[in-house]
């Protein structure tokens, strides 16, 4: 059996990767530093239903990744086959007038990861990536051979930094490492900080949600449970072929959709018509996202393409149960 640290795994994605490496029969410990950037309940809520659904093959450790004395300790106690580096500080706009614990997080947090990777012989590091390193690149589908010189926020900036690192490590110290640009992510325990969730909660609560550009934009919704399963199919393929030591992948729907439309369905589903406040393009936004997932699909096969309109339902009835 083999043992995988989930970074961040209290966290929205970190939650559904680890459920679901438990479910295949993998020895996960999770760690996770229980930030305040968003509900520490809706996280602590989540490892609730890792420890009492996973049957003994879950163990959480409370580490911040930017404490290097820590994570080396635990590498060296662990000996973790793989790694899922899926912590970070999260959020485009909060990064715009808070950049410090970007730097903390993302990159000196990251650093700590690949060192104590290289050191203990990490068979395979995976991070995550965005699909906001391409910035506000005009030409769609985005694809891993784009440029990506141009991030338009310290997030992007700190993700794009980590891509850098670990083709550093993967050319130095031949560590394997792939990066993951995820796209739009959204599902259920989703983050109260995303578009999703904060338009559903001013819905149900008769308040008014700001719609950016008039809802002229589009976004690559992506539904969680593909996202997870994706990794797992990594996982399982760069188990038995020989993979290059550095690899980059999106990972999305596919399939980009009008914020409008985003907005039609969410109403379809509850029944109730949101009060809309019209607001102009806000910095650090892109107007569109699109990802080509050709060459994840060409290594690992079809991945999840669920329809936003099944995604956001699965969504609405986990919130429901959730906040009742």
């Amino acid at each position: 059996m083999d043992k995988v640290l989930v970074t961040g795994a209290a966290g929205f994605i970190g939650y559904h990767v680890s459920k679901l490496l438990v479910e295949n029969g993998y020895d996960v410990v999770g760690l996770d530093n229980m930030n305040s950037y968003y509900s520490v309940p809706l996280k602590e809520a989540r490892l609730h239903k890792l420890h009492t659904s996973s049957k003994g093959s879950f163990h959480f450790e409370r580490l911040d990744i930017s404490d290097s004395k820590k994570i080396n300790t635990l590498f060296e106690e662990e000996k973790f086959d793989s790694v899922i580096h899926l912590a970070a500080q999260a959020g485009v706009r909060y990064s715009l007038k808070h950049p410090e614990p970007y730097v903390e997080t993302n990159i000196n947090g990251f650093f700590n990861v690949l060192e104590s990777s290289r050191k203990h012989g990490i068979k395979h590091l995976y991070y995550a990536s965005s699909s906001s390193v391409y910035g506000n690149q005009t030409k769609v589908p985005y694809n891993e051979e784009d440029r990506v010189d141009h991030p338009i926020s310290m997030y992007a900036a700190t993700k794009k930094a980590n891509e850098l690192m670990a083709h550093t490590y993967s050319h130095l110290h031949e560590l394997k490492t792939t990066g993951l640009r995820f796209f739009t992510v959204y599902g259920p325990w989703g983050r109260p900080d995303m578009a999703p969730m904060l338009f559903l909660e001013a819905l149900l609560s008769d308040n008014p949600i700001q719609v950016f550009n008039n809802g002229d934009l589009q976004r690559d919704f992506t539904y969680v449970g593909d996202i997870a399963a994706a990794i797992l199919k990594l996982l399982k393929k760069d188990k038995q072929s020989h993979c290059p030591n550095y690899c980059l992948y999106n990972i999305g729907n596919a399939q980009p959709v009008i914020l409008e439309e985003f907005i039609q369905l969410m109403e379809e589903i509850t029944e109730k018509k949101f009060i809309r406040q019209n607001k102009p393009m806000q910095p650090g936004d892109v107007y569109k996202t699109h990802a080509d997932v050709s060459a994840l699909e060409a290594y690992i096969g079809t991945i999840g393409h669920t329809p936003l309109k099944k995604g956001l339902r699965h969504f609405v009835d986990w919130y429901l149960e959730y906040y009742q």
